[in-house]
């Protein structure tokens, strides 16, 4: 079995939600960390660990950053963490699908991330072994606290409930 850290340097996790019902607004996170257990010969001994710190979020509008990091979204003050924690790991096509659970705002799910078969190893030019994965899931924002909106004087709502969140992490190997 292989351990491996997160490279946060490489690595990033990120979002998009619908903004009064019509475009997307992405965001991001920019601290995140954890590890992965992982062995290429029995893949379903596949583990990963993340965690990312909820005040790191970054949309590009630092009005709504702030608003987000209040108790109305995120309450960071009182959850600063936002974690996943894989428990089952199903081959699904030409990728996996991890089941784990996701914790946002103090609330626990089970979600699946479709996660594409993770990269071979690689060294990188100062002799450390590096590995990537990459992997998607949609969540209902609402089953996890975040509840806040504005009724939108046309029909509608400001903030749409359908969060898409992605995973793109680079691992250094432990030895």
């Amino acid at each position: 079995m292989n351990t491996y850290q997160i490279d946060p340097s490489h690595s990033s996790a990120s979002f998009s939600v619908k903004h009064m019902m019509i475009a997307k607004v992405h965001g991001g996170f920019e601290k995140l960390s954890g590890k992965l257990s992982y062995d290429p010969a029995n893949p379903s001994k596949f583990n990963i660990d993340v965690q990312i710190e909820a005040s790191s979020i970054n949309t590009r509008e630092e009005k709504r950053d702030a608003h987000l990091k209040i108790a109305d979204f995120f309450d960071v003050e009182k959850y600063p963490s936002i974690t996943f924690k894989s428990h089952k790991l199903e081959k699904s096509g030409s990728g996996f699908k991890v089941i784990g659970d996701l914790t946002i705002h103090g609330v626990s799910k089970q979600v699946v991330l479709e996660m594409e078969s993770p990269s071979e190893e690689v060294k990188d030019p100062w002799g450390n072994i590096k590995m990537a994965v990459s992997g998607t899931t949609k969540i209902k924002r609402k089953d996890f606290g975040l509840t806040w909106n504005a009724a939108l004087e046309t029909g509608g709502v400001l903030v749409g409930d359908d969060i898409n969140i992605s995973l793109d992490v680079q691992f250094v190997k432990q030895v």
